[in-house]
């Protein structure tokens, strides 16, 4: 990994980069021959997906808000420049309001809302005389109601939220933010709804395309909001979610 970077090959941080959907994205980043920054908080796996993809690797939780400055400052310092970042770091809970703690609240709200907030705020930092791109993953809880999905819901509509009122603030620095809305998708992080066979059947039903999502069609959905083609979308929330926000098929 070189130190500095040309306009051939951007500069991404991609935060939650041991995730599903992080890990995907990683190695279509790679693929296309980006240099990439990955951020996570277990470092042992971490450490092993840097190496396999020549990739500079920085452990850390994003909950934290100045860790996150303080790490996309490094990524400058290393590089000269940020061209984008993606935060897919987050968590599931489904519970009803009643049935959730005050601490699982909280730790839903940092683990996907806090840490999207970190993001944005960091890589806009950075990117007020260059421009970038800038991509939040939501959910489609916070488009449609899904039962028992208070917490997470309104997280993740908080991050559609702060998507918006980013892309309109940074939007004169040639700043892009979006976000993802995915549907269910099958990744560690939902092991425990995609291997019980009753539950597999019940999302199946209710995602109009007749599957529930794979890793990799998420993260190319947040790699095409990332490169530079896309110099004409900001604002967006694009729901990568098998049609289950919109569509009611007969």
């Amino acid at each position: 990994m070189t130190a500095s970077a040309t306009a051939n090959h951007p500069v991404y941080a991609i935060f939650g980069a041991t995730g599903g959907i992080g890990e995907s994205l990683c190695r279509k980043l790679a693929a296309r021959g980006a240099q990439l920054v990955l951020i996570a908080r277990q470092p042992d796996r971490l450490h092993r997906l840097a190496e396999a993809l020549n990739a500079v690797a920085e452990p850390l939780d994003a909950t934290r808000i100045d860790d996150v400055d303080a790490c996309v400052d490094r990524v400058v310092q290393r590089f000269g420049r940020l061209d984008g970042a993606a935060n897919c770091v987050g968590s599931l809970l489904l519970k009803g309001a009643h049935l959730t703690s005050e601490a699982e609240w909280n730790a839903t709200i940092a683990a996907n809302l806090t840490t999207a907030f970190a993001v944005v705020r960091s890589a806009a930092r950075v990117m007020m005389s260059t421009g970038g791109s800038i991509v939040l993953v939501s959910s489609v809880a916070a488009r449609v109601g899904l039962a028992n999905h208070e917490a997470i819901a309104a997280a993740k509509a908080g991050v559609i939220g702060l998507t918006l009122a980013a892309a309109a603030t940074y939007a004169n620095r040639g700043i892009r933010v979006n976000c993802v809305a995915p549907g269910l998708v099958r990744t560690p992080l939902t092991a425990r709804l995609t291997s019980n066979e009753a539950t597999l059947k019940v999302s199946l039903a209710m995602h109009p395309l007749g599957r529930i999502g794979e890793p990799g069609d998420v993260a190319s959905a947040i790699d095409w909001l990332l490169h530079a083609e896309q110099s004409w979308v900001t604002g967006q929330v694009l729901g990568v979610d098998g049609g289950l926000a919109t569509v009611r098929p007969r």
